[in-house]
């Protein structure tokens, strides 16, 4: 009887992790069930999330615009209305387009061989503890390394070329995704474990339905942080590595900057910065998925 009572419990613990939704709306949840969602894409939700980004750019726009009139770096600084002409007229040629696209698949290969080598490597060492034991500072290490310090490296070792580039990216961002599936599995109640070994889940089977999914949170996390290293790397790796026949957008900015031109390059600026945030709410909508399907956000909301 008792070994038919924790295999109950440790069933009902596997179902809690395989379904976490249903979990979240049991006992008092329940109470909140008939509450009716709406469609995430409805016109209220889009400009909720859309007004105080709207906001925050008027501000910087207005600030701009303010310094802009103190006659302050009056040779220099260019005010917004020179910089969204210039930015208009950039977005009306093929350049711009053929840079954009440069830029982001190189970001996306990148990004992509730095998620799969991090996954595999913080799957390893958060399972393994001698491995841990012995590369655990050094991925941390490696997080830490400014992602510049590697260009004389891989330029080289690969001359330049993207993937001199690539490298870099995945130098600078695998480490984010390592990380956060190890703080992932480090943070699964140990509850869980003893179920799945309960269970009689196979090392494999215990990856794939239970330390993954309950790890999922935090791995998102590190891919948000690894995103942000890689771009950096990337933007970085565009001003050092020019290559002939490829206009990256860090190409133009190279550009812009080898002809004082600073409407230009603020201009590029702002495509890099538009760049970031719209990855950057992609990350965001995932997140929120994610927190629904687990009941960690309100359903009232």
């Amino acid at each position: 009887m008792a070994r038919l009572g924790s295999r109950g419990a440790a069933a009902e613990a596997l179902a809690v992790v395989a379904n976490p939704e249903a979990a979240a709306l049991s006992g008092l949840d329940s109470l909140e069930s008939g509450v009716v969602r709406s469609h995430p894409w409805r016109a209220g939700h889009i400009w909720a999330a859309t007004w105080p980004k709207l906001l925050a750019i008027g501000l910087v726009i207005g600030l701009w615009e303010i310094v802009h009139l103190t006659g302050w770096k009056k040779y220099v600084l260019p005010g917004p209305g020179a910089v969204f002409a210039n930015l208009w007229d950039q977005m009306q040629h093929a350049q711009l387009w053929q840079a954009i696209y440069i830029t982001m698949h190189r970001a996306v290969v990148g990004f992509a061989l730095s998620v799969l080598i991090g996954a595999v490597i913080g799957a390893l060492v958060s399972r393994i503890k001698p491995l841990r034991a012995a590369t655990g500072s050094l991925i941390t290490a490696l997080q830490t390394m400014p992602s510049i310090a590697w260009f004389p490296f891989a330029i080289i070792l690969f001359g330049a070329t993207t993937n001199a580039i690539i490298f870099v990216i995945v130098l600078g961002s695998a480490p984010s995704v390592a990380n956060g599936l190890i703080t992932g599995v480090d943070y699964i109640p140990p509850l869980l474990l003893r179920a799945g070994k309960t269970m009689g889940l196979s090392r494999v089977a215990m990856y794939r339905h239970l330390i993954l999914p309950a790890s999922l949170p935090s791995f998102v996390s590190g891919l948000k942080q690894a995103w942000a290293f890689a771009w950096r790397s990337l933007m970085a790796g565009e001003l050092l590595v020019i290559i002939l026949g490829q206009p990256s957008i860090g190409a133009l900015l190279s550009a812009a900057q080898d002809q004082s031109d600073m409407t230009t390059a603020i201009a590029i600026m702002i495509v890099i910065l538009a760049l970031g945030i719209v990855v950057d709410m992609l990350f965001s909508k995932m997140d929120a998925v994610i927190r629904r399907r687990r009941g960690m956000a309100d359903p009232a909301a």
